[in-house]
């Protein structure tokens, strides 16, 4: 039996028109499928509405994949692609697999030897990290720093050394209405020749990507980022 292809489809990254930030090759696939595997079906939908998808919206499959998916669960998901189906991931954050639960399903079709097609699409990541200005020769995405204010200092100060000593950017993200205690907690413990990177409302009218060092930071009006999805980006330094 021929098994089918599991295609990554990478989605908007907010209210953008999807031909403003996918080729048209992408929203080809998507529009062509019928099984799907999502974080939350309801996005889902409205994604794949906009794309006009060849079949009727209430007969695609979708079957659920986010933190709650067990492993019992995640096995079933293949069972559409071992039946000869293609299936496409779409994610809430973009790129399916990147900071992403879609990950552990494609590992388990690679294992299966399904074939994996990732499709191009925008990634808020290696987009804030191109705009920064920073080292993207060697970067870290960590995900959430810890909330608690002790933990948080700590993280801080260890993604800071290791940027210093390895030249390495380092990426995270914060929840959007925790964003502006998190970027203070970056000024108030990183070094001030430090840069910092706040790439904010990526692919939106209201995109902002700016670096500057703390010390720079400092001196300008804090930036609006309550509620608005935002990276931070730290690159340390050993000079003086």
């Amino acid at each position: 039996m021929t098994f089918g292809t599991l295609y990554l489809i990478p989605c908007t990254l907010g209210d953008t028109p999807a031909e403003q930030v996918l080729p048209q090759h992408t929203i080809n696939i998507a529009r062509q499928l019928s099984h799907f595997v999502v974080e939350q079906p309801k996005t889902a939908r409205q994604f794949l509405s906009a794309l006009k998808p060849l079949q009727p919206i209430q007969s695609l499959h979708m079957a659920s994949l986010n933190e709650h998916t067990t492993p019992n669960e995640l096995t079933e998901l293949l069972a559409p692609l071992l039946a000869g189906h293609d299936v496409g991931i779409i994610s809430e954050a973009g790129c399916p697999g990147i900071a992403d639960p879609g990950a552990e399903l494609v590992n388990l079709a690679q294992k299966k030897g399904i074939r994996v097609i990732p499709l191009v699409g925008p990634s808020s990541i290696l987009l804030a990290l191109m705009a920064s200005g920073l080292n993207g020769q060697c970067f870290a995405f960590h995900g959430y720093l810890p909330i608690e204010e002790v933990e948080r200092k700590k993280s801080i100060a260890a993604l800071e050394s290791e940027s210093s000593k390895r030249n390495q950017t380092q990426l995270f993200i914060e929840t959007p209405y925790r964003n502006e205690k998190l970027f203070n907690a970056l000024l108030a413990n990183c070094h001030p020749q430090t840069r910092l990177c706040v790439a904010t409302d990526i692919t939106l009218l209201s995109e902002e990507i700016v670096t500057r060092s703390i010390a720079q930071w400092k001196k300008q009006p804090a930036p609006q980022l309550n509620k608005r999805p935002s990276l931070f980006l730290l690159l340390g330094t050993n000079k003086p």
